[in-house]
């Protein structure tokens, strides 16, 4: 064997390109059971699914999807090409974050973070999010009795992101919601707002007032 091969297989090994083991790979997906020690869970190629009742430290891909089981445990959830989904009871003590792809907390959920997308739905189930809604394109429906500190951020359409965009996006704030801080769009969005929900200060939009459980379609 060449010298230079000798030098060159342990650097393989080393970043993975063999596939990986635990909860560290490149290729495949990655499962976090209730008990294992909390350890963060990577992959580039795959899924990531922590269970319910299990603890982990980052949950990081870039093309899969992201889960957190009920009552689980989280430092954060990120991916690029792919959903995020924190179960009902799960923490994240730090932020949940997608490009392409969906949010949603079901009831119960913490998110001590801020929840970030550039294209797909955001979507709270009695949930909480303390540092703010962020994003591009998505609708956002904070649902009934939830709850986001930090308020909600529209970014600019940018080169990277324009070509997501096809529409205004639908923004509802479910009965008895409350979003402190404020709702800042920067560009156009339908902005529907429960006579029983609580919002800060609104720019760049006008928002529509209504009753019942649900904006008019």
């Amino acid at each position: 064997m060449s010298r230079q091969v000798l030098v060159i297989l342990p650097l393989l090994l080393a970043a993975g390109c063999f596939g990986g083991e635990g909860n560290d790979r490149v290729n495949g997906d990655v499962r976090v059971a209730a008990g294992q020690p909390a350890a963060d869970a990577s992959t580039v190629n795959g899924s990531i699914d922590i269970a319910a009742d299990a603890t982990a430290g980052d949950a990081t891909t870039v093309n899969g999807s992201v889960t957190l089981g009920a009552r689980a445990r989280a430092a954060s959830l990120e991916t690029v090409n792919g959903k995020v989904t924190v179960g009902e009871g799960a923490q994240v003590s730090g932020g949940v974050t997608t490009v392409n792809g969906a949010i949603t907390l079901h009831t119960g959920a913490d998110v001590v973070g801020a929840a970030t997308n550039v294209n797909g739905r955001l979507l709270l189930e009695a949930a909480h999010v303390g540092g703010g809604i962020h994003t591009v394109g998505g609708d956002v429906t904070v649902g009934a009795g939830s709850r986001v500190e930090g308020g909600i951020e529209f970014r600019p359409t940018t080169g990277f992101s324009i070509s997501f965009v096809k529409r205004a996006p639908v923004v509802v704030i479910g009965p008895g919601a409350v979003v402190q801080g404020p709702l800042k769009f920067a560009r156009e969005v339908k902005l529907y707002v429960s006579d029983r929900a609580t919002i800060g200060e609104v720019s760049g939009a006008e928002a529509v007032r209504f009753s019942g459980d649900r904006p008019p379609e």
